[in-house]
């Protein structure tokens, strides 16, 4: 099947990493496919990102050249094990887990991005596109309607359009939305050489491998990203008031205008913070993690983790319109897994949409695809949230019941992290697309 061929034509809106990889999936398998993003262009942001093994199964399934490229832009660790640490009592490592060879490695989201942007073809993207409706009439194509006055039709409209999405609130309504987590984050990029550079700060050992350093309130998180050139530094706090609370020593009001519960009214889900705050939450940690909080600018973008853990929407599609990624099921980063479950989101698409040969079946396909996604893609909203809580013993914003033992007692900690990591990372995708094949099958069957 080629696209010109393809019975189906697809309207992706969003070209984050889901829209993106989903299109690299309708390329692969012929079908025939328009992305639609609001900006100018692919982001160009340059934080790092790390993307689990069970995401990189899933990008070879999707297409083999879009793991090739993927290899291409990331750094190894130096070794293969995510290491956690005692930040707060010991500089001591609490636990450890086997990552895999070569696995769960991490790049600039930027460079990754830019390399799958080459395997799609231009003519198949529209920048500057921002959907104001989408309306499926039942008969005839869905009609997509955009913020500069333009229209287009498809037979199924996909929203990969991330936290904030547009087509769930037009598909749900305004009430399945994402809330604030009670966790904000700094992010950096720094570099490893120089005098002031991660290795003089941290060492040579721990600025080549993925460390966590765990303590009350917090955790930072530290990668090598740029073939070694640059150490990812992210620092989460957690936080027991409203994200925009004006009481809250920022250095800045610039996410006062956010809704304290949402921050839909105007997405602004960042603003300008100061390393001082960041270094007063952890005073009384060991060394090594406040040399981790050094490498923080001045005045870093401080920055609000949303989910959607409280208002989930209940099914991932309605009639041929169906949401994937962020837009479905927002999840912290907390276990490396948000952008990855995004992938899979993509490859279970791509997998049941090459099965389509008439339009009028592309609601049971996506019934299929909302019906083999659901139950895991929510578990890993809670057992993110879950997981901050023992990384931060319970700290500011904690589950109700939280204990913050937990996360200090290794005979503890240790089971509980690896089998959520392992949950996440030891899931068969070749029984998930034969499972979504099959509810897809049985749905035919049913008409």
């Amino acid at each position: 099947m080629t696209a010109q061929t393809s019975p189906i034509h697809v309207a992706i809106v969003g070209g984050g990493i889901t829209g993106l990889v989903l299109a690299i999936g309708l390329r692969a398998r012929g079908i025939s496919h328009t992305l639609y993003e609001r900006a100018a262009g692919f982001s160009e942001y340059g934080a790092g990102i790390g993307f689990s093994p069970n995401a990189e199964v899933a990008m070879t399934l999707i297409d083999p050249q879009l793991h090739a490229v993927f290899k291409q832009a990331v750094t190894p660790n130096g070794l293969d094990y995510f290491q956690w640490i005692d930040g707060f009592t010991t500089d001591d490592q609490i636990f450890q887990l086997y990552l895999g060879r070569d696995g769960f490695q991490g790049g600039r989201r930027s460079e990754i991005l830019g390399a799958w942007a080459a395997l799609v073809e231009p003519a198949n993207v529209q920048f500057g596109k921002e959907v104001v409706a989408v309306i499926d009439p039942k008969n005839g194509p869905v009609n997509l309607s955009f913020a500069d006055g333009t229209t287009a039709t498809a037979d199924v409209v996909i929203g990969a359009d991330g936290v904030w999405s547009r087509v769930r609130t037009l598909l749900f309504g305004p009430e399945f939305r994402a809330s604030y987590t009670h966790q904000y984050c700094f992010r950096a990029v720094v570099p490893m050489d120089g005098p002031d550079g991660a290795v003089a700060a941290l060492g040579q050992a721990r600025a080549s491998s993925r460390y966590m350093y765990n303590g009350p309130g917090a955790h930072a998180i530290t990668y090598p990203v740029a073939k070694g050139a640059l150490l990812n530094v992210l620092v989460v706090i957690g936080d027991d008031k409203p994200w925009g609370d004006a009481t809250r020593a920022s250095g800045s009001n610039d996410e006062q205008n956010v809704s304290a519960d949402t921050g839909v009214a105007n997405r602004q889900t960042t603003g300008k913070g100061r390393r001082a705050d960041a270094e007063a939450v952890l005073a009384g940690w060991q060394s090594t993690p406040r040399a981790v909080v050094g490498l923080l600018p001045d005045t870093p973008d401080r920055w609000a983790i949303f989910d959607m853990l409280e208002h989930p929407v209940p099914t991932y599609n309605r009639g041929r319109v169906a949401l994937a990624g962020d837009a479905a099921h927002a999840a912290g980063p907390h276990l490396g897994s948000g952008a990855g479950f995004g992938i899979e989101d993509a490859l279970a698409l791509s997998t049941v949409l090459a099965e389509v040969n008439n339009p009028a079946m592309v609601d049971s396909a996506l019934s299929a695809y909302s019906k083999v996604r659901y139950e895991r893609t929510q578990w890993l909203v809670r057992a993110t949230r879950e997981a901050v809580d023992l990384f931060q013993w319970a700290g500011p914003g904690a589950q109700p019941g939280a204990d913050p033992n937990h996360g200090q007692d290794p005979a503890v900690f240790g089971p509980e992290i690896t089998w959520r990591f392992h949950t996440i990372w030891k899931y068969d995708l070749e029984r998930m697309q034969a499972e979504v094949r099959a509810l897809y099958e049985a749905a035919l069957g049913a008409r």
